[in-house]
């Protein structure tokens, strides 16, 4: 029989053939109104959709219009799971003609990269230990502990309260740390369990928001460095950074800060108050007006455990001060690791590179040793942790040979310092940047 023939009742239908496109009409679905993005060669209308992402609308917007697929293995450890829900958001496909990866990006090494995850994979790296991130929740629960012991047999003098101050600082570090593993899905299977994990140490322990973070974090994660687009280098005109931005500053006549002395007075507002004063004002203003009523009783679940244990010992305005003395310093902590694997690599505009080269050209390592991977929670392997977001830390150094000799075969330079110069260049590179600033601001 012909195409138009009887193929019987119990005949199964076929699937219509889905619409093809090509990358010159993808990329201008990019608005906020508007918004495609391609996955393994599959075209998905995420317009309406995004607004649901559980990791935020914006992670979807800075993809529009362009192809998704390692950002999206990259974030999710279950991909059957979410496939599920990009089903009705499918549209169509990429033409055949069409080559995989948009705007000329490298398809040798973008294969080469998904065979080194592959390897991973096969590898077990995305494999976690339990009790290693069990022992890591134990010895912030014993620091608390101590914290309240100090205080409780020495008194609230002078030295019992700066002592138990520093302990409760490096609680809360580590507890940064400890819940960023279970943000990125890390620890468990399945995600519900990171998620209530990851609610209980933010919030329990930390007084802040998860879904804040997640949101925040994410954006970060997907575009490093980017202007618009990661918010970690959104100075919102205290610094600038790079070194294009400085001269746009310096040729527009910009000067809400005197940028020369940026490196000097980075001391003064960077460290000291990123924490205490616009981290806990961005929380409590985002979990109000999103309305996230879960995540601030947990943060208020903090307060109340902080209080009642320490009010009775310095009273009501001396544990106010005690709790913001304390953030003051775990600032100090948080600032400095984070920062000296990304403030002294490339930042500028979105240059639509491949997410090997993406990742490597906005971050750098710092030499591993125990007291390295405990002070910066593994984020000395900044470079494996971004390449791949869901693997626990502990499998990073495991990692790591593969994908430096994957650079080197691309000759993707693959920076790895001792700590004291990674904090050393932070200072250089805010010097660097001011110095382009008044350069560009007094003679162009």
């Amino acid at each position: 029989m012909g195409k138009g023939g009887n193929q019987g009742d119990g005949a199964p239908e076929r699937e219509a053939p889905l619409p093809t496109f090509r990358w010159e009409e993808i990329q201008q679905h990019n608005l906020r109104s508007d918004q495609w993005l391609v996955v393994d060669r599959r075209v998905y209308d995420v317009t309406r959709w995004s607004g649901r992402h559980p990791g935020g609308h914006r992670v979807l917007r800075h993809f529009a219009g362009e192809d998704a697929t390692d950002a999206f293995r990259a974030f999710h450890p279950d991909l059957n799971f979410v496939r599920k829900f990009m089903k009705p958001l499918l549209v169509g496909e990429l033409a055949p003609e069409e080559p995989s990866q948009d705007r000329d990006k490298s398809s040798q090494i973008t294969e080469d990269f998904r065979a080194l995850r592959k390897a991973a994979e096969d590898m077990n790296l995305f494999k976690s230990n339990h009790l290693f991130f069990l022992l890591l929740l134990a010895h912030i629960l014993a620091m608390e502990s101590l914290a309240w012991f100090t205080v409780f047999y020495f008194g609230n003098g002078w030295i019992p309260t700066i002592i138990t101050a520093f302990v409760l600082a490096t609680s809360q570090a580590q507890a940064g740390w400890l819940q960023h593993d279970y943000g990125h899905l890390s620890v468990y299977k399945k995600s519900m369990w990171n998620h209530i994990v990851h609610k209980f140490i933010i919030g329990h322990l930390k007084g802040a928001s998860a879904n804040w973070w997640n949101h925040r974090h994410f954006q970060h994660h997907a575009k490093p460095n980017i202007f618009h687009k990661d918010p970690d280098v959104n100075m919102l005109h205290v610094f600038v950074l790079g070194e294009q931005q400085p001269v746009e500053y310096g040729k527009k006549k910009l000067k809400y800060l005197p940028y020369n002395h940026q490196h000097e007075y980075f001391f003064l507002i960077g460290p000291p108050l990123l924490i205490p004063m616009y981290f806990q004002y961005q929380i409590v203003m985002t979990m109000i007006v999103r309305r996230d009523w879960v995540d601030l009783a947990w943060a208020v679940s903090y307060y109340a455990r902080f209080f009642i244990t320490y009010i009775p010992f310095y009273g009501v305005l001396g544990a106010i001060l005690f709790l913001n003395f304390i953030r003051f310093l775990e600032s100090h902590w948080f600032v400095w690791v984070t920062q000296m694997n990304h403030i002294v690599m490339d930042i500028d505009r979105e240059p639509y590179r491949d997410w090997l080269s993406s990742q490597l050209a906005a971050t750098c390592n710092v030499e591993q040793s125990f007291f390295n991977d405990w002070f910066s929670g593994h984020l000395n392997f900044q470079i494996e942790h971004h390449l791949f977001p869901t693997m626990p830390r502990h499998n990073f150094h495991k990692v790591a040979p593969l994908v430096r000799s994957l650079c080197a075969k691309h000759g993707i330079p693959y920076q790895e310092k001792p700590l004291l110069r990674a904090l050393q260049d932070i200072v250089r590179s805010l010097k660097k940047s001011g110095d382009l600033w008044l350069d560009a601001y007094l003679h162009k």
